[in-house]
């Protein structure tokens, strides 16, 4: 969080913006809500399918997604609590009302649940049929 503000921040300072700035953009509403469960699920989804296949890819992975979903989701895929809170601090485009951000963290925090839960049964180790057969 510390870094996200930090950065958002330093980008003001660099485009010769007011650095300290409250977001007034409105992200809200079933569409925002929904964008943003969709965003966590598939960035979590993302890593751990990388962890799973290919560990030294999960760099790109990210950024592949985070890219293509910027464009699929009605809320620009903040994807990440971190991330929406330090958007909060930036009254651009890219801002967010600090009196959105519950629903948004809650909304990623449920995406995220969802793709561990799926993860975990879609990318599980297959058992050896002995052992199935053991089990019973």
């Amino acid at each position: 969080i510390v870094g996200g503000v930090a950065g958002t921040l330093l980008a003001h300072a660099m485009f010769e913006l007011p650095v300290l700035q409250i977001s007034q953009t409105v992200r809200t509403g079933n569409g925002q809500w929904i964008a943003e469960l969709v965003a966590a699920f598939g960035l979590v989804f993302t890593i751990l399918a990388g962890l799973r296949f290919r560990s030294d890819a999960i760099p790109w992975l990210v950024g592949l997604y985070i890219t293509a979903a910027y464009w699929f989701t009605a809320s620009t895929s903040f994807a990440n609590p971190a991330v929406a809170i330090a958007r909060a601090v930036s009254n651009t485009f890219a801002g967010i009302r600090p009196i959105d951000l519950p629903a948004f963290i809650i909304a990623e925090l449920l995406g995220a649940l969802l793709a561990m839960a799926l993860a975990g049964w879609l990318l599980a180790e297959p058992k050896p049929i002995r052992q199935m057969r053991a089990a019973k």
